[in-house]
Protein backbone atom coordinates (compact mmCIF):
# COMPACT_ATOMS: atom_id res chain seq x y z
CA UNK A 1 0.00 0.00 0.00
CA UNK A 2 1.14 3.69 -0.67
CA UNK A 3 0.42 6.17 2.70
CA UNK A 4 -2.49 7.72 0.57
CA UNK A 5 -4.07 3.92 0.07
CA UNK A 6 -3.36 2.89 3.75
CA UNK A 7 -5.07 6.08 5.09
CA UNK A 8 -7.75 5.63 2.46
CA UNK A 9 -8.36 2.04 4.17
CA UNK A 10 -8.30 3.11 8.06
CA UNK A 11 -10.66 5.88 6.90
CA UNK A 12 -8.63 8.66 7.70
CA UNK A 13 -9.06 11.11 4.97
CA UNK A 14 -12.45 13.82 5.80
CA UNK A 15 -11.47 15.92 2.72
CA UNK A 16 -8.11 16.77 -0.20
CA UNK A 17 -7.65 19.65 -1.69
CA UNK A 18 -6.67 18.04 -4.93
CA UNK A 19 -6.37 14.11 -4.68
CA UNK A 20 -3.62 14.21 -8.27
CA UNK A 21 -1.81 17.06 -6.75
CA UNK A 22 -1.11 15.32 -3.28
CA UNK A 23 -0.59 12.27 -4.55
CA UNK A 24 1.93 13.69 -6.67
CA UNK A 25 3.40 15.56 -4.04
CA UNK A 26 4.21 12.78 -1.76
CA UNK A 27 6.09 10.53 -4.67
CA UNK A 28 8.63 12.13 -3.25
CA UNK A 29 9.73 13.25 0.61
CA UNK A 30 7.61 16.43 1.08
CA UNK A 31 7.18 18.67 4.50
CA UNK A 32 3.76 18.93 6.53
CA UNK A 33 2.52 20.41 9.27
CA UNK A 34 -0.40 19.82 11.80
CA UNK A 35 -1.13 22.83 14.46
CA UNK A 36 -2.52 22.05 18.12
CA UNK A 37 -3.46 24.90 20.31
CA UNK A 38 -2.76 24.82 24.33
CA UNK A 39 -6.01 25.61 25.40
CA UNK A 40 -5.54 23.17 28.46
CA UNK A 41 -2.52 21.57 30.49
CA UNK A 42 -2.59 18.28 28.55
CA UNK A 43 -3.53 16.50 24.95
CA UNK A 44 -6.72 14.44 25.15
CA UNK A 45 -7.22 11.25 22.73
CA UNK A 46 -9.21 13.41 20.33
CA UNK A 47 -5.78 15.16 19.60
CA UNK A 48 -4.37 11.36 19.08
CA UNK A 49 -5.67 11.49 15.82
CA UNK A 50 -4.02 14.38 13.72
CA UNK A 51 -0.68 13.35 15.80
CA UNK A 52 -0.60 9.72 14.68
CA UNK A 53 -1.03 10.58 11.32
CA UNK A 54 1.77 12.89 11.46
CA UNK A 55 3.68 10.07 12.97
CA UNK A 56 2.45 7.71 9.73
CA UNK A 57 3.75 10.44 7.12
CA UNK A 58 7.15 10.45 9.60
CA UNK A 59 6.96 6.97 9.20
CA UNK A 60 6.93 7.39 5.66
CA UNK A 61 9.33 9.21 5.07
CA UNK A 62 8.18 12.59 5.40
CA UNK A 63 9.10 15.50 7.26
CA UNK A 64 6.89 16.52 9.77
CA UNK A 65 6.13 19.25 11.62
CA UNK A 66 3.79 19.32 14.84
CA UNK A 67 3.40 22.83 15.40
CA UNK A 68 2.54 24.44 19.37
CA UNK A 69 0.08 27.41 19.03
CA UNK A 70 1.51 29.85 21.32
CA UNK A 71 -0.02 32.52 19.80
CA UNK A 72 -2.96 31.31 18.35
CA UNK A 73 -3.55 29.54 22.03
CA UNK A 74 -3.84 33.38 23.01
CA UNK A 75 -6.50 34.17 20.51
CA UNK A 76 -9.13 31.06 20.45
CA UNK A 77 -10.21 29.16 17.17
CA UNK A 78 -13.81 29.58 16.35
CA UNK A 79 -14.11 26.27 14.81
CA UNK A 80 -16.74 24.00 15.76
CA UNK A 81 -17.41 26.40 18.59
CA UNK A 82 -21.08 28.08 19.09
CA UNK A 83 -19.75 30.39 22.01
CA UNK A 84 -16.40 32.44 22.37
CA UNK A 85 -13.93 31.19 24.02
CA UNK A 86 -12.56 32.27 27.28
CA UNK A 87 -9.05 33.68 26.89
CA UNK A 88 -6.26 32.51 29.07
CA UNK A 89 -3.24 34.84 30.00
CA UNK A 90 0.07 34.87 28.36
CA UNK A 91 2.18 32.69 31.25
CA UNK A 92 -0.79 30.29 31.36
CA UNK A 93 -0.14 29.70 27.61
CA UNK A 94 3.02 29.61 28.11
CA UNK A 95 2.81 26.93 30.79
CA UNK A 96 0.57 24.75 28.35
CA UNK A 97 2.41 25.04 24.93
CA UNK A 98 5.63 23.68 27.07
CA UNK A 99 3.19 21.13 28.38
CA UNK A 100 2.11 20.21 24.97
CA UNK A 101 5.61 20.06 23.70
CA UNK A 102 6.46 17.59 25.77
CA UNK A 103 3.75 15.71 25.00
CA UNK A 104 4.35 15.79 21.32
CA UNK A 105 7.62 14.60 21.68
CA UNK A 106 6.24 11.25 23.27
CA UNK A 107 4.64 10.41 20.06
CA UNK A 108 6.72 12.03 17.40
CA UNK A 109 10.43 10.81 17.20
CA UNK A 110 12.78 13.74 17.40
CA UNK A 111 15.74 11.91 16.48
CA UNK A 112 17.11 8.96 13.93
CA UNK A 113 17.25 9.64 10.53
CA UNK A 114 14.01 11.23 9.57
CA UNK A 115 13.39 13.67 13.30
CA UNK A 116 9.84 15.32 13.60
CA UNK A 117 10.41 19.56 14.16
CA UNK A 118 8.57 21.10 17.05
CA UNK A 119 7.60 24.59 16.73
CA UNK A 120 5.69 27.53 18.00
CA UNK A 121 4.15 30.00 16.30
CA UNK A 122 4.96 32.61 18.78
CA UNK A 123 8.12 32.69 17.24
CA UNK A 124 7.40 34.23 14.63
CA UNK A 125 4.46 36.71 16.03
CA UNK A 126 5.71 38.18 19.06
CA UNK A 127 7.93 40.87 17.38
CA UNK A 128 4.96 41.60 14.87
CA UNK A 129 3.17 44.95 14.46
CA UNK A 130 -0.29 45.11 14.01
CA UNK A 131 0.32 47.46 11.47
CA UNK A 132 2.61 45.55 9.30
CA UNK A 133 0.36 42.18 9.96
CA UNK A 134 -2.81 44.46 8.86
CA UNK A 135 -0.73 45.56 5.51
CA UNK A 136 1.18 42.29 4.57
CA UNK A 137 -1.94 39.87 5.92
CA UNK A 138 -4.94 41.42 6.00
CA UNK A 139 -4.93 43.05 2.52
CA UNK A 140 -5.13 39.66 0.71
CA UNK A 141 -8.29 38.27 2.83
CA UNK A 142 -11.38 39.97 1.43
CA UNK A 143 -14.30 39.90 4.42
CA UNK A 144 -16.58 38.33 2.19
CA UNK A 145 -14.50 35.46 1.19
CA UNK A 146 -13.97 35.46 5.11
CA UNK A 147 -17.59 35.20 6.21
CA UNK A 148 -18.39 32.39 3.86
CA UNK A 149 -16.19 30.10 5.48
CA UNK A 150 -18.21 28.11 7.75
CA UNK A 151 -16.11 28.71 11.14
CA UNK A 152 -17.35 32.29 10.74
CA UNK A 153 -20.70 31.79 9.05
CA UNK A 154 -22.11 29.47 11.44
CA UNK A 155 -20.93 32.04 14.64
CA UNK A 156 -22.58 35.33 12.94
CA UNK A 157 -26.19 34.78 14.47
CA UNK A 158 -24.07 33.81 18.31
CA UNK A 159 -21.72 36.51 17.71
CA UNK A 160 -18.19 36.24 17.27
CA UNK A 161 -15.84 38.85 18.70
CA UNK A 162 -12.94 40.47 15.79
CA UNK A 163 -10.56 38.26 17.95
CA UNK A 164 -11.91 35.20 17.31
CA UNK A 165 -13.05 36.54 13.32
CA UNK A 166 -8.92 37.51 13.13
CA UNK A 167 -7.66 33.18 13.95
CA UNK A 168 -8.14 32.43 10.20
CA UNK A 169 -5.44 34.89 9.39
CA UNK A 170 -3.03 33.76 12.42
CA UNK A 171 -3.52 30.54 11.12
CA UNK A 172 -2.70 31.15 7.60
CA UNK A 173 0.20 33.22 8.56
CA UNK A 174 1.41 30.13 9.80
CA UNK A 175 0.98 28.18 6.85
CA UNK A 176 2.85 31.06 4.62
CA UNK A 177 5.58 30.98 7.13
CA UNK A 178 5.89 27.30 7.57
CA UNK A 179 6.26 27.37 3.50
CA UNK A 180 8.65 30.24 3.13
CA UNK A 181 10.73 29.23 5.88
CA UNK A 182 10.44 25.48 5.76
CA UNK A 183 8.90 24.41 2.42
CA UNK A 184 5.97 23.05 3.92
CA UNK A 185 3.64 22.26 0.99
CA UNK A 186 0.67 20.54 2.94
CA UNK A 187 -1.29 21.29 5.87
CA UNK A 188 -2.95 18.26 7.99
CA UNK A 189 -5.75 19.30 10.65
CA UNK A 190 -9.53 17.70 11.20
CA UNK A 191 -12.00 18.35 9.51
CA UNK A 192 -13.13 21.33 11.37
CA UNK A 193 -9.99 22.95 10.23
CA UNK A 194 -10.94 23.16 6.13
CA UNK A 195 -11.89 26.72 6.20
CA UNK A 196 -8.55 27.61 7.64
CA UNK A 197 -6.35 25.04 5.74
CA UNK A 198 -7.91 26.76 2.62
CA UNK A 199 -7.68 30.19 3.79
CA UNK A 200 -3.65 29.36 4.38
CA UNK A 201 -3.21 28.03 0.79
CA UNK A 202 -5.33 30.94 -0.58
CA UNK A 203 -3.04 33.50 1.03
CA UNK A 204 0.62 31.43 -0.10
CA UNK A 205 -0.91 31.90 -3.48
CA UNK A 206 -1.87 35.71 -3.24
CA UNK A 207 1.16 36.37 -2.02
CA UNK A 208 2.77 35.39 -4.80
CA UNK A 209 4.66 31.64 -4.45
CA UNK A 210 4.95 29.55 -7.32
CA UNK A 211 4.73 25.78 -5.77
CA UNK A 212 0.89 25.02 -4.79
CA UNK A 213 0.17 24.56 -1.47
CA UNK A 214 -1.65 20.96 -0.16
CA UNK A 215 -4.54 20.40 2.54
CA UNK A 216 -6.06 16.86 4.17
CA UNK A 217 -8.24 16.39 6.67
CA UNK A 218 -8.95 13.64 9.22
CA UNK A 219 -12.67 13.17 10.59
CA UNK A 220 -13.31 14.03 13.64
CA UNK A 221 -13.75 11.21 15.80
CA UNK A 222 -17.15 10.27 17.02
CA UNK A 223 -18.84 6.87 18.24
CA UNK A 224 -21.62 4.61 16.38
CA UNK A 225 -24.42 6.68 18.20
CA UNK A 226 -23.00 10.06 16.74
CA UNK A 227 -21.51 11.38 20.22
CA UNK A 228 -18.34 12.86 20.32
CA UNK A 229 -15.29 10.54 21.20
CA UNK A 230 -13.01 10.51 24.38
CA UNK A 231 -15.06 11.70 26.78
CA UNK A 232 -16.52 9.56 29.94
CA UNK A 233 -18.63 11.08 32.88
CA UNK A 234 -15.68 12.01 34.14
CA UNK A 235 -14.73 14.07 31.44
CA UNK A 236 -12.07 14.10 28.58
CA UNK A 237 -9.80 11.17 28.66
CA UNK A 238 -6.57 12.60 29.06
CA UNK A 239 -3.19 11.36 27.68
CA UNK A 240 -1.73 13.04 30.88
CA UNK A 241 -0.85 10.05 33.76
CA UNK A 242 -1.99 12.65 36.48
CA UNK A 243 -5.35 13.55 35.04
CA UNK A 244 -6.05 10.41 33.80
CA UNK A 245 -4.35 7.22 35.06
CA UNK A 246 -2.99 4.31 33.22
CA UNK A 247 -6.58 1.50 34.30
CA UNK A 248 -8.68 4.40 33.53
CA UNK A 249 -7.31 4.95 29.85
CA UNK A 250 -6.79 1.06 29.62
CA UNK A 251 -10.48 0.57 30.88
CA UNK A 252 -11.73 3.29 28.32
CA UNK A 253 -10.19 1.69 25.67
CA UNK A 254 -11.22 -1.70 26.61
CA UNK A 255 -14.88 -0.88 27.01
CA UNK A 256 -15.56 0.22 23.41
CA UNK A 257 -18.42 -0.59 21.43
CA UNK A 258 -18.30 -3.68 19.30
CA UNK A 259 -19.61 -1.33 16.58
CA UNK A 260 -16.75 0.95 17.35
CA UNK A 261 -13.87 -1.10 17.97
CA UNK A 262 -12.46 -1.80 14.53
CA UNK A 263 -12.65 1.77 13.31
CA UNK A 264 -10.61 2.69 16.08
CA UNK A 265 -8.14 0.08 15.84
CA UNK A 266 -7.81 1.25 11.86
CA UNK A 267 -7.42 5.03 12.98
CA UNK A 268 -5.38 4.50 16.48
CA UNK A 269 -2.70 1.82 16.04
CA UNK A 270 -0.26 0.40 13.73
CA UNK A 271 -1.46 -3.09 13.48
CA UNK A 272 -1.38 -4.32 9.71
CA UNK A 273 -4.65 -4.56 7.54
CA UNK A 274 -4.38 -8.30 8.03
CA UNK A 275 -4.11 -8.44 11.44
CA UNK A 276 -6.89 -5.54 12.30
CA UNK A 277 -9.42 -8.25 9.46
CA UNK A 278 -8.32 -11.30 11.73
CA UNK A 279 -9.80 -8.92 14.99
CA UNK A 280 -12.63 -7.87 12.84
CA UNK A 281 -13.98 -11.82 12.44
CA UNK A 282 -13.38 -12.22 15.77
CA UNK A 283 -15.73 -9.66 16.98
CA UNK A 284 -18.20 -11.25 14.04
CA UNK A 285 -17.64 -14.26 15.67
CA UNK A 286 -16.65 -14.30 19.30
CA UNK A 287 -17.77 -10.78 20.30
CA UNK A 288 -18.05 -11.80 24.15
CA UNK A 289 -14.42 -12.69 24.61
CA UNK A 290 -13.71 -8.65 23.42
CA UNK A 291 -10.35 -9.90 21.28
CA UNK A 292 -10.61 -6.57 19.86
CA UNK A 293 -11.23 -3.98 22.68
CA UNK A 294 -8.40 -5.99 24.58
CA UNK A 295 -5.71 -5.31 21.62
CA UNK A 296 -7.09 -1.88 21.06
CA UNK A 297 -6.82 -1.18 25.11
CA UNK A 298 -3.41 -3.04 24.85
CA UNK A 299 -1.86 -1.10 21.81
CA UNK A 300 -3.28 2.48 23.16
CA UNK A 301 -1.84 1.72 26.23
CA UNK A 302 1.59 0.93 25.78
CA UNK A 303 1.63 4.28 23.19
CA UNK A 304 0.58 6.36 25.51
CA UNK A 305 1.96 5.31 29.24
CA UNK A 306 4.69 2.56 28.57
CA UNK A 307 4.95 -1.50 28.60
CA UNK A 308 4.96 -0.67 32.66
CA UNK A 309 1.99 0.99 32.89
CA UNK A 310 -0.02 -1.38 30.74
CA UNK A 311 1.17 -4.37 33.03
CA UNK A 312 -0.22 -2.39 35.86
CA UNK A 313 -3.33 -2.00 34.14
CA UNK A 314 -3.67 -5.69 33.72
CA UNK A 315 -2.96 -6.20 36.72
CA UNK A 316 -5.82 -4.37 38.43
CA UNK A 317 -8.33 -5.57 35.83
CA UNK A 318 -7.35 -9.29 36.21
CA UNK A 319 -7.65 -8.46 40.60
CA UNK A 320 -11.13 -6.67 40.15
CA UNK A 321 -12.19 -9.33 37.96
CA UNK A 322 -11.28 -11.82 40.32
CA UNK A 323 -12.12 -10.56 43.99
CA UNK A 324 -8.39 -10.51 44.76
CA UNK A 325 -7.96 -7.21 46.04
CA UNK A 326 -4.88 -8.00 48.20
CA UNK A 327 -3.04 -9.16 45.14
CA UNK A 328 -2.78 -5.33 44.53
CA UNK A 329 0.12 -2.78 45.22
CA UNK A 330 -0.94 0.40 47.36
CA UNK A 331 -0.25 2.32 44.03
CA UNK A 332 -2.65 0.20 42.23
CA UNK A 333 -5.37 0.44 45.32
CA UNK A 334 -4.96 4.41 44.45
CA UNK A 335 -5.12 3.86 40.47
CA UNK A 336 -7.92 1.61 40.34
CA UNK A 337 -10.35 3.26 42.53
CA UNK A 338 -9.40 6.89 41.80
CA UNK A 339 -12.98 8.28 41.35
CA UNK A 340 -14.71 5.79 43.91
CA UNK A 341 -16.49 7.56 46.52
CA UNK A 342 -14.18 7.46 49.56
CA UNK A 343 -14.66 7.74 53.48
CA UNK A 344 -12.06 8.57 56.37
CA UNK A 345 -11.67 6.50 59.07
CA UNK A 346 -12.69 8.24 62.29
CA UNK A 347 -13.50 6.59 65.72
CA UNK A 348 -15.67 4.07 64.26
CA UNK A 349 -14.36 1.07 63.80
CA UNK A 350 -17.00 -1.37 64.17
CA UNK A 351 -18.36 -2.39 60.46
CA UNK A 352 -21.48 -2.09 60.43
CA UNK A 353 -20.92 1.85 62.11
CA UNK A 354 -18.81 2.46 59.13
CA UNK A 355 -21.01 1.07 56.86
CA UNK A 356 -23.94 3.25 57.86
CA UNK A 357 -21.54 6.62 58.60
CA UNK A 358 -19.59 6.18 54.87
CA UNK A 359 -23.11 5.75 53.17
CA UNK A 360 -22.13 2.25 51.94
CA UNK A 361 -25.61 0.66 53.45
CA UNK A 362 -28.29 2.93 53.94
CA UNK A 363 -29.27 2.11 57.85
CA UNK A 364 -27.83 -0.30 60.16
CA UNK A 365 -30.49 -2.50 59.83
CA UNK A 366 -29.75 -2.63 56.16
CA UNK A 367 -25.88 -2.15 57.01
CA UNK A 368 -26.24 -5.91 59.25
CA UNK A 369 -28.33 -7.83 56.91
CA UNK A 370 -25.74 -6.63 54.34
CA UNK A 371 -22.80 -8.22 56.76
CA UNK A 372 -25.02 -11.54 57.41
CA UNK A 373 -26.46 -12.22 53.95
CA UNK A 374 -22.45 -12.06 52.74
CA UNK A 375 -22.99 -9.32 50.75
CA UNK A 376 -19.98 -7.13 52.39
CA UNK A 377 -16.06 -7.95 51.09
CA UNK A 378 -13.08 -6.65 52.84
CA UNK A 379 -10.34 -5.95 50.23
CA UNK A 380 -12.15 -8.98 48.14
CA UNK A 381 -12.87 -11.51 51.01
CA UNK A 382 -16.20 -11.59 52.22
CA UNK A 383 -17.03 -10.49 55.71
CA UNK A 384 -20.37 -11.96 57.77
CA UNK A 385 -18.99 -11.18 61.52
CA UNK A 386 -21.36 -8.09 62.79
CA UNK A 387 -18.84 -7.58 65.45
CA UNK A 388 -15.28 -7.21 62.59
CA UNK A 389 -13.35 -4.18 63.58
CA UNK A 390 -11.77 -2.30 61.00
CA UNK A 391 -8.05 -0.96 62.04
CA UNK A 392 -4.86 -0.06 59.61
CA UNK A 393 -4.03 -4.40 59.88
CA UNK A 394 -6.75 -4.53 56.93
CA UNK A 395 -5.22 -1.79 55.20
CA UNK A 396 -3.74 -2.32 51.60
CA UNK A 397 -0.87 1.02 52.14
CA UNK A 398 -3.84 3.51 53.59
CA UNK A 399 -6.82 2.07 51.88
CA UNK A 400 -9.19 -0.62 53.04
CA UNK A 401 -11.50 -1.23 49.90
CA UNK A 402 -14.85 -2.51 50.80
CA UNK A 403 -17.68 -3.86 48.43
CA UNK A 404 -21.39 -3.93 48.58
CA UNK A 405 -22.64 -6.84 46.18
CA UNK A 406 -21.64 -7.87 42.59
CA UNK A 407 -20.10 -3.93 41.77
CA UNK A 408 -19.81 -1.46 44.33
CA UNK A 409 -16.63 -0.39 45.61
CA UNK A 410 -15.77 2.18 48.43
CA UNK A 411 -12.74 2.96 49.60
CA UNK A 412 -12.12 3.48 53.09
CA UNK A 413 -9.07 5.87 53.90
CA UNK A 414 -7.12 5.26 57.20
CA UNK A 415 -6.47 8.59 58.70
Amino acid sequence: MTLLEDLEFRGLISQMTDEEGIKELLSSPTTLYTGFDPTADSLHIGHLLPILVLRRFQEAGHHAIGLVGGATGMIGDPSGRSTERSLNTSDIVEEFANRIKGQLSRFLPLDGENPVTIANNLDWTKDLTIIDFLRDIGKHFPISYMLAKDSVDSRLQNGISFTEFSYMLLQSFDFLKLYENEGCRLQVGGSDQWGNITAGMELIRRVGHDQKAFGITVPLVTKSDGQKFGKTAGGAVWLDADKTTPYEFYQFWFNVDDLDVIKFLKYFTFLTPDEINALQQEVETAPEKRVAQRRLAEEMTVLVHGAEALEQSERITKALFSGEIKSLKAEDIADAFKGMPRFTLGEATNLVDILVEAKISPSKRQAREDVTNGAIYINGDREQELTKEITKQDAIGDFTIIRRGKKKYFVLEHA
